[in-house]
Order: structure tokens, then C-alpha cells, then sequence
């Protein structure tokens, strides 16, 4: 009896790690394919930019003056590469961005966001979701 139980038990220990291997895949695959990082403007606007997927991201800064909303809900705007991102000799590249939706408070011109949504083939880009960034130093509002 000792030897059929032992296979018994190596059979249930090679069970348990092919499903403990298969959940772990599965999770990592998951994990991956949520995982959304953002592009530069200018690697967007390159001639051989092809995103992994349809939905992607793209940080920058937003453009001096070029925030304008056309109705109550809908904002175009124009977003740039990040000074440290370029070299000195390059221009930045601008992407113009329609997002509709309210956008946070942190948003104005000059500052960070990130921008998630879908490029048109005209180079527009259209947001789902705007997020504003900020920098080290930022505190919240205190309302007293």
C-alpha cells in the first residue's frame, strides 16, 4: 500500500504545481496587458510609431494658449514633449487633443498630463481621460 499511496501523492503534488504554474501565467498575462504606459509626443508623431493597442496613453505638457473649449463639456487642446525629454536641438512635437468630460483641477496650460484615449489617422488625438499631474512640492488646498 505504501508505494500507491506515495504515487497518489506525487500525482496530487504534480496537479497542484501545474495549476499553481497556470494561475501564475495567467495572472502575469493580465497584469501585462492592463499595464498602460504613457508615450512622448514626439515618439507619437514619428513616422514609425504603431501602438501595441488601440487605447494608449501619451504624457506631456499642455501648450501655452491653446486650451479652448468649444461647448460645455468638450476642451481642444495641444500637448508637448517634456523639456528634459528632448535634446536642445529638436523641436517638440505637438499632439492637438479633444477630450469631453470634466478635467481635473490641476489642469492648466504649461503643467503635466497624461492623456488616455485613441489616435485618429488625421494625427488628432481623442481622450477618454485626462489626468493632471503635479510635482513634488504639491499641496492640497485647505478649506477652512
Amino acid at each position: 500500500m505504501r508505494p500507491k499511496n506515495r504515487n497518489k501523492r506525487l500525482g496530487f503534488i504534480a496537479l497542484g504545481a501545474v495549476l499553481l504554474g497556470t494561475g501564475a501565467l495567467l495572472l502575469l498575462s493580465a497584469l501585462r496587458e492592463s499595464t498602460q504606459f504613457f508615450y512622448n509626443p514626439s515618439e507619437v508623431a514619428s513616422k514609425n510609431f504603431v501602438p501595441r493597442s488601440q487605447i494608449f496613453r501619451i504624457g506631456g505638457l499642455v501648450v501655452e494658449n491653446s486650451i479652448e473649449q468649444t461647448d460645455a463639456f468638450t476642451i481642444a487642446f495641444r500637448i508637448s514633449d517634456f523639456p528634459e525629454d528632448i535634446g536642445a536641438d529638436v523641436l517638440p512635437a505637438i499632439i492637438p487633443v479633444s477630450y469631453t468630460g470634466i478635467v481635473p483641477d490641476l489642469f492648466k496650460e504649461g503643467k503635466g498630463v497624461v492623456v488616455s484615449g485613441k489616435l485618429l489617422p488625421s494625427g488628432q488625438f481623442i481622450a477618454d481621460e485626462v489626468l493632471a499631474k503635479h510635482d513634488e512640492n504639491y499641496q492640497p488646498k485647505k478649506n477652512y
